[in-house]
């Protein structure tokens, strides 16, 4: 297997960092000529990490790859990746020194420990006009400033199910920052969804973009909304949950696989009719979103230009409320 990158000199051994690692590409990979190079890069896998994570009986599918070739395959890029165990403290490292995407209010950064997480898929669900779609625009424009300034330095790609991508709003919020809306509009790569096998196949081509375009942020707004309009009745209802929890496996990759990659979709709500008491509003997709998602917002209106965000499920944060303003200028305390 040839290495990409020679090996430190024997002298510089201690202050090697992993920037010194060998660099490999797929086809330094055992038994991966050009056709099966071909096969792999045509099926949207583009680097080693994310044939280390693909499922097997996916790789057989989208690739059209024997099992035998296949298994070879995942288990060759799995040990270069060495994705084995790893002590705790490696882990505490890496999220310690974490960038977050600031969501452009002091009270809602503080509620998600400041920021939207990289490495994580994050949900956010409420009633219609509660702010999703005007806080998946902030966050396009705001992904791509300075690590000073709250980004990460990088573009977003929007999948929009619903038409409601609006780049007259991208305007309005760069310009609030002194951003040059003509920059920022072309740092964001928008795939328009028109059905739930569409929606599922831009997922699937993202990666074929995403280091191109130096993507750091995935939106996809809404999650749910073609499945519920497509998958009609109860008959239908074990293949639409099986169908989205491999699409959102499919995001959950996405935010594995490269640094400083967040995930965000948008969540529609129903109400249940049997609940006399407390909240009858439930997010819609089941265990399968509320498992599927890392973190899980609740938004609901507030008074006049204010929302109020709540964490309902997130690994190290309190289920606490956080209140925000949705103004001319983009989001706001």
């Amino acid at each position: 297997m040839a290495k990409k990158k020679a090996p430190i000199n024997e002298e510089e051994e201690e202050d090697e960092d992993l920037s010194s690692d060998p660099i490999y590409e797929l086809n330094d990979l055992p038994g991966v000529g050009e056709i099966t190079l071909k096969k792999l890069k045509t099926s949207g896998i583009m680097s080693i990490r994310l044939l280390a994570m693909y499922p097997l009986s996916s790789l057989m599918e989208d690739a059209g790859i024997g099992e035998k070739t296949a298994k070879k395959l995942i288990k060759a890029a799995q040990d270069i990746e060495q994705m084995g165990f790893k002590s705790a403290d490696k882990i505490w490292e890496k999220r310690r020194v974490m960038r977050r995407i600031s969501t452009g209010g002091q009270n809602l950064d503080d509620l998600l420990g400041g920021g939207l997480e990289p490495g994580a898929v994050t949900e956010l669900f409420g009633e219609f006009r509660t702010g999703k779609t005007q806080l998946a625009h902030q966050l396009c424009v705001n992904v791509q400033r300075s690590h000073e300034d709250g980004g990460l330095e990088g573009g977003a790609l929007y999948i929009d199910t619903e038409g409601t991508f609006r780049p007259e709003r991208i305007i309005q919020m760069a310009s609030a920052k002194d951003m040059d809306y003509q920059n920022t509009l072309q740092n964001i790569v928008v795939g328009r969804a028109y059905n739930s096998d569409h929606q599922i196949l831009l997922v699937k081509e993202a990666s074929k973009i995403i280091e191109e375009k130096n993507i750091k942020l995935v939106i996809v707004d809404s999650l749910i909304g073609h499945f519920r309009a497509e998958y009609v009745g109860r008959g239908t209802l074990a293949v639409r949950q099986q169908t989205l929890n491999t699409h959102i496996h499919d995001l959950l990759r996405i935010s594995e696989m490269y640094d400083e990659m967040a995930v965000l979709v948008t969540n529609q709500v129903s109400s249940k009719p049997d609940v006399f008491y407390g909240n009858p509003i439930t997010a819609t997709g089941g265990n399968i979103v509320a498992h599927g998602a890392t973190i899980r917002i609740f938004l609901r209106k507030g008074k006049g230009e204010q929302r109020v965000a709540k964490i309902i499920d997130a690994p190290n944060l309190p289920e606490e409320d956080a209140i925000f303003s949705i103004t001319e200028d983009g989001i706001t305390d």
